[in-house]
């Protein structure tokens, strides 16, 4: 069975929502599908409600989401991304202490690649994970989203 995507424009830029069985799979930037995404362009209720609540979560109406998940990953980077979803709307971690919340605190380079390769970006929030100084470093999406990001659940903490 093949993904079904849909691309919306928000306050961000384009951003593409795929989906799955009913299950939000991946969420990219547009600029970001140079990277071969294959699947059906439809959209769907999913899709549609992805977006509902990214626009309102943009505008600060909304702290956390309450979409179907099924990020595709090995054992470890799953463990990552369900604790970057434990990490509360206007906070940051460190990736130590994420490593330290999935039980390897020596594994925080690894952490580092597994929220790299977050499919999901935004819900499952890797844009909270900053380094051990509190420095902005590694967003996949640049760190002038990852600054704007944070400055938003900042703002409406």
């Amino acid at each position: 069975m093949e993904k079904n995507y849909f691309i919306y424009q928000t306050d961000i830029g384009e951003l593409m929502f795929a989906e799955l069985n009913g299950s939000l799979t991946e969420v990219y930037s547009w600029k970001d599908l140079t990277k071969g995404f294959k699947g059906v362009r439809q959209e769907t209720p999913v899709l549609k409600e992805t977006a509902r609540q990214m626009h309102e979560y943009l505008r600060g109406e909304r702290k956390e989401f309450e979409l179907p998940l099924a990020p595709q990953g090995t054992p470890f980077q799953l463990s990552v991304w369900n604790a970057l979803q434990q990490i509360p709307y206007g906070e940051t971690r460190s990736y130590k202490d994420i490593a330290c919340a999935i039980g390897n605190p020596k594994a925080v380079r690894a952490v580092g690649g597994a929220n790299h390769h977050n499919p999901i970006s935004f819900i499952i929030p890797c844009h909270r994970v900053i380094g051990a100084d509190g420095s902005m470093v590694g967003y996949g999406g640049g760190l002038g989203l990852k600054k704007t990001l944070l400055d938003l659940e900042a703002r409406f903490k």
